[in-house]
């Protein structure tokens, strides 16, 4: 699921009392990286209680950071070189490969076929068992945030991303056939969130409004869900992400208020539900709003929340992803000030979330002794990092260190240009183990790195 959106704050990537400029769940939401001023770090996710530091390293003023599936496949573009992105085995501490494009990286996407880079007004396209480049696409709406989301079900690989600067307007494309699927005029205001759900079928749109979240499907684009987070107020939609199955999707912003909702058609199908009252009225509205203008009938036609979660600050960015956390639904929050929530998710009743635990990302014993004087119960640590020295010193299982001579006709590095200490990939590649080579084998090829230039 598409969860990688950055904690970036109005003040820039490291604004007062920000803790770290970036953050990301990655695709299954089984670790989470966040990028900080002195480097990045890689957290697993698989206990409530305990949230495990599997590496860090000394990278500094990391602007993206994000992580293939679980295997040592680390993507990193710093603030100091934002042209350039740098893709890492970080389990063996080493640099696979690197490139550099035209303008600022503003975010990368990527699933087992594809690694999308999205600048302002150009995305490129690359198949990432090679990093050859497939496609450019060129002249592409403004896009300042570096909004889109690729799916990470690799057998379609849908990209999306805004198709105008001024309306809601979404460009549907297949990465893996490379070609537009269709467009999708979501919203009236531009675009703030995307994301597709693990199957790709459908995708959820906000917009910069932030009152009405929409789930569309996918690749026909026709409205499935309409979902109302709010009227009172415009606010700034920081991440939406799908629950694993699909059934249900997730909505943080600036405030205070993180909003789960529930994908389920009512109606004639939904059993004894439509010999209520409130079935009944719902029917009345349906047939009413035929008579009312398009603003008002939209209104009635809209779900509100199926649960709901109530952070104790706002103002903030943050990030939220659903994930199935020793086999219950948990609801997960990374805020900008360096804190993990962690909330339990009752899937039939849903309601207000109990808070679980809360993780420290950052911190020192200290502060963990303040903590327990106040009597916190569900706060504590994240356990210890291993730096990325004692990362690099770690024993290689089998690695072949060269200096190459690469070329590709199609985006690769320049002619004659040396690439230093790459290794080959050997064997078979296992993504989802991490003591396997990450799924970048160009080096047998002598593609290694270079400027991305358009096709």
């Amino acid at each position: 699921m598409e969860t990688g959106d950055g904690v970036d704050g109005p003040g820039g990537p490291y604004a007062p009392g920000m803790q770290f400029g970036c953050a990301s769940f990655n695709q299954d939401s089984t670790s989470l990286a966040v990028g900080t001023k002195t480097g990045y770090k890689l957290f697993s996710l698989t206990m409530v209680e305990m949230l495990d530091c599997i590496h860090e390293s000394e990278t500094p003023d990391v602007s993206t950071v994000e992580r293939l599936f679980s295997s040592s496949l680390v993507v990193v573009v710093s603030t100091a070189m934002p042209q350039r992105m740098n893709i890492y085995h970080f389990k063996k501490g080493t640099e696979i490969c690197n490139y550099s494009y035209p303008n600022n990286i503003l975010a990368v996407k990527l699933n087992r076929h594809r690694l999308v880079v999205c600048l302002d007004e150009s995305i490129y396209i690359h198949n990432i068992k090679d990093m050859k480049l497939l496609k450019t696409l060129l002249n592409t709406p403004s896009n300042p945030s570096g909004l889109c989301a690729l799916s990470i079900n690799h057998s379609n690989s849908y990209l999306a991303y805004p198709g105008s600067a001024t309306i809601g307007e979404i460009v549907v494309y297949d990465a893996n056939n490379l070609n537009t699927v269709t467009m999708i005029p979501a919203h009236d205001s531009p675009l703030a969130a995307l994301s597709f759900n693990a199957s790709a079928t459908k995708l959820a749109s906000a917009s910069e409004r932030g009152t009405v979240i929409r789930v569309f499907s996918i690749p026909e684009g026709l409205r499935l869900f309409e979902f109302r987070r709010g009227m009172k107020r415009y606010v700034n939609i920081s991440s939406l992400s799908f629950s694993p199955d699909g059934q249900f999707l997730c909505a943080s912003s600036n405030t205070e208020t993180v909003h789960i909702f529930k994908l389920e058609q009512l109606g004639p199908s939904g059993g004894d539900e439509t010999g209520t009252w409130t079935a009944y009225v719902g029917k009345m509205f349906s047939a009413a709003s035929s008579y009312l203008p398009a603003q008002v009938s939209g209104m009635m036609s809209q779900d509100r929340a199926f649960a709901t979660v109530h952070l104790v600050t706002s103002g903030q960015r943050n990030i939220c992803t659903l994930a199935m956390i020793q086999k219950l639904p948990r609801l997960l929050v990374a805020t900008a000030d360096g804190q993990l929530f962690i909330y339990n998710v009752d899937p039939l009743d849903g309601g207000e979330c109990m808070l679980a635990h809360k993780h420290r990302l950052f911190g020192t014993d200290d502060q963990d002794e303040v903590s327990k004087t106040d009597g916190s119960e569900v706060s504590g640590l994240a356990q210890t990092c291993p730096s990325y020295a004692a990362t690099a010193a770690l024993p290689a299982s089998g690695p072949i260190t060269a200096t190459l001579t690469g070329y590709s006709e199609d985006g690769g590095a320049k002619k004659g240009e040396v690439i230093p200490e790459h290794e080959f990939a050997a064997g078979p590649v296992c993504l989802d183990d991490e003591n396997e080579f990450p799924p970048i084998n160009w080096c047998r090829d002598g593609t290694g790195g270079g400027q991305a230039r358009p096709s």
